[in-house]
């Protein structure tokens, strides 16, 4: 006699073995958080119309919606911050200060740092410049917002070697060799994604008397950065990178420098009191926040965190890891182009991938993805030359970069999209103008706003 299985156990054996091939292949990733360009249609050459895959969030990202929404519902509200008696002016004047306690928190800000809103990360990091009582040490690969405003002082520049171990020997050997005031760092490569060892640096930093600051106008959209815990001096981020587009920054750091250092701007609200001959300048945040200040702007960042911390580190982790190795998978898989790496051991990086093609120009590859399949990158250097000179071996590359609104199948539009015009070439005419590459003939209707 044969012994049958029973159906319910059949059933059962049935379920468990769908549940393991569920867990074993689990759906690709979509979207984590909500953006206002989600579902964003947009026009390509033909007449066509189909949903717009971002792939430039590195350069500057959308609005949450959430933060879009905020930004509706204080709107009405608006008003002259500090010294007003009227209840809007009382209230922004509230919102601002909210919002200043929310990045101290995001931050991990010591009890004793400022906050100062500043427009975006250049600007920070150009009033941190007039602050530094002594010399700058800064690597080569750092974006020109972070290589720039330190050559109106003295600046040491260090080449960052193959590794990330022996850079940070070579930049022993420069701060043992002179002092220096501040290390100047990125926080994570806008050209390659890879996170530098920020704990490590601080530490190499304070070992030889110096302070660090960090540019992580990369880093903060991505991953949580605490100055307290990692010793992080100064830090410098802007809201268009963070999904709040609404023209703010911030600089968060130690008082000292800040406090001695001449303000940022000469003006109203900078100021304890004015004559023709003299004038006293505030301490703290208010010395260098002269004029109106960027209200929306700065509730919005508020807001953006908030949302950030919401949706979770392992979450947004986990997310960004998925699509980063979907991506970097596809375009080890693609004949013709090379990935571009700063550093041989690097284990860690953003969703930021550049690459540069064997035969071609990127930047017609970067048209026709646009014009023909509504997929934003971006081509060029980035912003990084000395660093994008010094390890890309053609004059320009593309970059793909994610967040917190892209998904897999954006990934594979992507690939698709690059594997086809590598192989096939662009299925329509381009010229090259002043602006770069463009389609000969263009008839994508434009918005009229």
């Amino acid at each position: 006699m044969i012994a049958t299985e029973s159906t319910a156990a059949r059933t059962a054996r049935t379920s468990e073995s769908t549940a393991m091939m569920t867990s074993a292949a689990p759906e690709p990733p979509g979207p984590l958080a909500q953006l206002v360009d989600a579902g964003l249609e947009v026009p390509v050459l033909g007449g066509r119309v189909v949903r717009h895959v971002n792939l430039d969030t590195a350069a500057s990202a959308p609005a949450l919606a959430a933060v879009a929404a905020h930004v509706a519902e204080v709107l009405p509200f608006y008003a002259s911050v500090h010294r007003g008696t009227g209840y809007p002016s009382q209230q922004t004047t509230a919102l601002v200060e909210a919002a200043r306690a929310t990045v101290a928190r995001h931050v991990g800000a010591r009890d004793d740092d400022l906050v100062v809103f500043t427009r975006n990360t250049t600007d920070a990091l150009n009033l941190l410049a007039a602050a530094v009582p002594g010399d700058t040490v800064v690597l080569d690969l750092e974006h020109h917002a972070n290589l720039l405003p330190w050559r109106e002082g003295a600046r040491r520049v260090v080449v960052a070697q193959p590794t990330i171990d022996a850079t940070l020997d070579a930049l022993d050997v420069e701060l043992a060799r002179c002092p220096a005031a501040l290390l100047t760092v990125t926080g994570a490569s806008n050209v390659t994604g890879e996170v530098l060892p920020i704990d490590r640096l601080a530490a190499l930093a304070h070992a030889h008397g110096a302070r660090i600051a960090v540019d992580a106008a990369q880093l903060l959209p991505h991953r949580r950065v605490s100055l307290e815990a990692s010793g992080i001096d100064y830090l410098a981020f802007s809201g268009h990178k963070a999904y709040a587009p609404f023209g703010s920054g911030a600089l968060i750091g130690r008082a000292d420098w800040l406090d001695a250092a001449p303000a940022h701007l000469a003006g109203g609200g900078a100021v304890e009191s004015v004559a023709l001959d003299r004038v006293a300048w505030k301490q703290g945040a208010a010395r260098h926040e002269a004029g109106t200040p960027n209200v929306i702007g700065i509730a919005a960042i508020a807001r953006a965190l908030g949302e950030l911390e919401r949706l979770g580190d392992d979450a947004r982790d986990a997310h960004e890891r998925a699509l980063t190795e979907r991506l970097h998978a596809g375009l080890a898989r693609q004949r013709g182009v090379r990935v571009v790496r700063g550093f041989d051991d690097a284990d860690d990086r953003l969703g930021i991938a550049t690459l540069e093609l064997e035969r071609g120009s990127v930047g017609l590859l970067a048209a026709a993805l646009g014009a023909e399949h509504g997929i934003s990158v971006r081509a060029g250097r980035f912003c990084a030359h000395p660093f994008f000179d010094r390890v890309a071996t053609r004059a320009n590359g593309l970059r793909a970069s994610l967040g917190a609104g892209s998904s897999a199948d954006d990934v594979d539009r992507f690939l698709a999209a690059l594997a086809r015009l590598i192989a096939d070439g662009p299925a329509h005419a381009y010229d090259r103008g002043p602006e770069g590459w463009h389609p000969l003939v263009d008839d994508r209707p434009r918005p009229v706003f």
